[in-house]
């Protein structure tokens, strides 16, 4: 029987919660990394399995840890992502880890703040910067959102080798068409929040961007003011967003199973960035953004969380388990693809990422 595995990372370090395929009852472990903030939890099984952890301490910095045996033991990245000294930018913070294509097992991915692309070659050991967002012609006007000057989305093309995107906040969506050496702003059809005064295309404040897993060239976002889709790789977006409360949110994942159904969920404005009313929902489309409605059975109600861009998940059971993580600790979870939700039994510290594998 398979075994799931619910990867979590907080602000006080990476917990477990294991579970079979059933999904019914989940067993705690952690905290791992303890006194770590954690970005970034995810298990690659492309080759022999291997887990990274995006990690930051106010004494050690900001760093990559990797683990070969399920999280039991760790090591830290000597050569972690780093800005040369002459670069002009500062490692912050290693906001994503994300595994690159299937045809590349070697390959890895970082995003990091201040916004920045690292790669990978020899499964996390050594990093290099892909200096095509770094040194992009419109750097000097980019301005982060109230997270910081962020890349948090790395998605690789699954096919095609030569095509990449990144989402920084609050600078919008960059593609490359050429391996990473250069990218090109992908904004077309989005609200601008800072718009720059030469490069009048930047500063649309992308949250979370995902790709279809059946259709490479159908990209969506929840973004600081709506929820958008892109039918032709972000050359071009549309909002998305009848039957929705509102415009601001942060996460959105899809059920790869079903492309057409996609969640979010919706908080009240940039402002308050809570559940409306204490009202915490899920919204859910079955039709690819065309209409959403709301899926609350088994949600508390008086319950004033918020929910972070990379503090929500999908596994690829064919009935799909949709996760969340809230500001607050609680994790919440459907085992059948949003129609109703149950409660995950721990209290956690401040949820920064969730990530599900399942390990056969």
């Amino acid at each position: 029987m398979a075994k799931t595995l619910l990867m979590i990372g907080t602000q006080k370090g990476v917990f477990f919660l294991h579970s079979d395929e059933k999904r019914e009852s989940w067993s705690l472990e952690g905290p791992i990394l303890k006194g770590w903030k954690i970005q970034d939890v995810q298990l690659d099984q492309r080759s022999k399995a291997r887990m990274y952890a995006a990690v930051g301490h106010f004494v050690y910095g900001q760093t990559i840890q990797i683990s070969d045996d399920l999280g039991k033991t760790w090591q830290q990245v000597e050569r972690g992502p780093r800005y040369a000294e002459d670069a002009g930018s500062e490692l912050k913070d290693v906001w994503c880890v994300v595994p690159g294509r299937a045809s590349e097992p070697d390959t890895v991915y970082a995003g990091v703040a201040e916004a920045g692309l690292f790669v990978s070659h020899d499964r996390g050991l050594s990093w290099s910067e892909m200096t095509g967002v770094s040194q992009h012609l419109s750097r000097e006007e980019w301005i982060g959102g109230l997270g910081g000057l962020c890349c948090h989305t790395i998605i690789p093309h699954p096919d095609n080798p030569q095509r990449l995107w990144v989402a920084i906040s609050a600078v919008g969506v960059l593609r490359s068409d050429d391996g990473g050496e250069t990218f090109h702003v992908k904004n077309d059809g989005l609200i601008k929040v800072i718009e720059g005064k030469t490069h009048k295309d930047i500063g649309s404040c992308v949250h979370r961007m995902v790709i279809d897993p059946q259709n490479p060239d159908r990209l969506f976002q929840q973004n600081h003011r709506g929820v958008y889709r892109s039918d032709d790789g972000g050359d071009s977006w549309q909002t998305i967003e009848s039957g929705l409360p509102g415009t601001f949110g942060f996460p959105i994942v899809v059920n790869p199973q079903q492309p057409d159904t996609l969640f979010t969920i919706p908080q009240e404005s940039d402002e308050f960035r809570m559940a409306k009313d204490g009202v915490l929902s899920v919204y859910r489309t079955t039709d690819g953004g065309a209409s959403w409605s709301p899926s609350r059975k088994g949600l508390p109600d008086n319950c004033y969380v918020g929910v972070l861009r990379q503090a929500m998940t999908v596994d690829s059971y064919p009935d799909c388990g949709v996760y969340f993580g809230t500001s607050g600790g609680q994790i919440y979870y459907s085992r059948n693809n949003g129609e109703s939700w149950e409660t995950m039994p721990c209290n956690l510290p401040r949820i920064s990422s969730l990530s599900v594998a399942i390990i056969e």
